[in-house]
Order: structure tokens, then sequence, then C-alpha cells
């Protein structure tokens, strides 16, 4: 059956990655939240997508380069750029909201330089990963924080880079993980779109989250031989959705999980 995760809460709808999203995509009974994570410069891990503060807040930067409480003091804007109320959250700000509920985490690593964190090469006959910067120990302290939060085993933690995947499965070798896929790097690759679930069989990710565009049949029993749960991200418009449903997927993962939940039929 497939599952639906709110996309940084439901960016299409809220401030993305804000408290108040994610407090809506849990009233909207989301099977599970998406958001990013990084890391300031005193350690503590905040929520937001991008490694500068421009694009979504009142305030400019990267976010490794300023302190949490300056992370914490940017407002937010909203889908339609407006500036909003809204703060960025820290990692322990959104756990504590998520934790009373059933929801499961779609938890994002992000890494310090603009990006997707890896590119893809092709050497010979093969493709070969080159993996991008990353924080320093923000895999040991994003386990503890999940780990004290007791949602440890309600989330799956993602990256584009490969090398977050081994060292999440270096800390905790069980952990769900969710190698993530772009369409660019197929093209990079020059590979085929079922080639992306070998990548993340290699990278000994559990889960494969790929751009949507790519999955079709071909990828899906790919998917399915590799023992792998199948995400697909981003999708917005509800014929793609209800594509990508018929095929099976197992998680979709939308900026509109209103119109999510009615396609799997689950609307009031």
């Amino acid at each position: 059956m497939t599952r639906f995760a709110a996309h940084r809460g439901g960016a299409a709808l809220w401030p993305e990655n804000s408290l108040l999203a994610f407090r809506q995509a849990l009233a909207l009974e989301s099977d599970l939240v998406e958001f990013d994570v990084h890391q300031t410069a005193d350690g503590v891990l905040v929520v937001i997508h991008d490694p500068t503060l421009d694009r979504t807040t009142d305030t400019t930067g990267p976010v490794a380069a300023r302190s949490a409480a300056e992370v914490g003091r940017a407002r937010l804007k909203g889908p339609d750029g407006a500036l909003t109320d809204e703060r960025v959250p820290t990692l322990e700000d959104v756990l504590a909201l998520v934790a009373p509920s059933r929801t499961g985490l779609l938890v994002e690593v992000k890494g310090p330089v603009a990006g997707f964190g890896v590119r893809y090469e092709r050497r010979g006959r093969r493709s070969t990963a080159v993996p991008g910067a990353r924080y320093e120990g923000l895999e040991a302290r994003l386990v503890a924080s999940l780990r004290r939060a007791g949602l440890l085993a309600r989330s799956t933690i993602m990256a584009f880079n490969p090398d977050v995947v081994t060292a999440i499965r270096a800390l905790v070798p069980g952990q769900r993980t969710a190698l993530l896929v772009a369409a660019r790097h197929v093209r990079q690759a020059g590979a085929r779109p079922e080639n992306a679930v070998d990548w993340a069989s290699a990278a000994g990710a559990t889960d494969a989250g790929l751009q949507y565009t790519l999955v079709n049949d071909a990828v899906v029993k790919a998917a399915r031989a590799a023992g792998l749960l199948l995400g697909v991200w981003t999708v917005n418009a509800e014929p793609a959705m209800r594509r990508l449903v018929e095929l099976g997927v197992d998680v979709l993962t939308s900026d509109r999980p209103d119109v999510a939940r009615r396609v799997l039929g689950r609307a009031p």
C-alpha cells in the first residue's frame, strides 16, 4: 500500500520546514513527514532545506557559519514569498512535535555546499558516485537525537550522498536508510533509471528514493527484486500521483499532502 509523505511539511501550502507546516501535516494524518537537516556553527542540528538562509528566510549567509541562536531568529517565508512569524526550528523542536503522533519521519541529511551532495561519473562500463562534502559529526548527532526522542525506529534517514548512508549504517547497522537519486544523476552516468536501484543496493540502503520522473514499471520491478522499498519525490500533480500509485510505489512524497491524501482515497 502506498503511503504519502508531506514534503518539508507541505511546502506548497505552508512555510516549508516550519513547525506550522508539520502541525498541519500531522492534522492531515500524513503517513510521514519529510524534512531536511543542516548543522550550525555550534553543532546544533536545524531543519532547513538550503545550506544558506537566503531563499527561505529574512536572513542571509551559510547555516554552517551561524550559531543556532542566530538561525533560530530567522523568520521564514511562506509559499508566496511573504514573511511569516514562523522561525527556523531545531531538530529537537520538530522531534518533540512529532513524537506524540504515530507519523513516520523521512529525515534528509544535507551537506554544507549547495547541490545534491554527489555526482555520478561514467568510467568504462561502470557508474561511479563521487560524494561531496559532509558536516563533521552530523550523523552521530542525528542518531543520538532520534534515539533520545524514541523515534529512531520510526525514521528513515535519507541522503543523496552515499557516504551518509555508510556512516548511518556504521552507527546503527539495522537503521532504515534511503539513497536519493535525481534524474540528472542518471543522465550524468549515462545509465538507465533502474540502475538507480542498483546504486541504492550498493550503498547498503534499505530504500531507494527516486525523482518521480525516473520511475516506470522496470524501476518498480528492479526495486522489488532487490528487496528495497521505493519512494518517489516530489510529486504534486494529481495525474502523476495516480500513475505512480498504480505502479505500486511505496512512498509518495508531495508538497501537496492534501492532494496525495485524496488520491489515496483517505480524504474525509
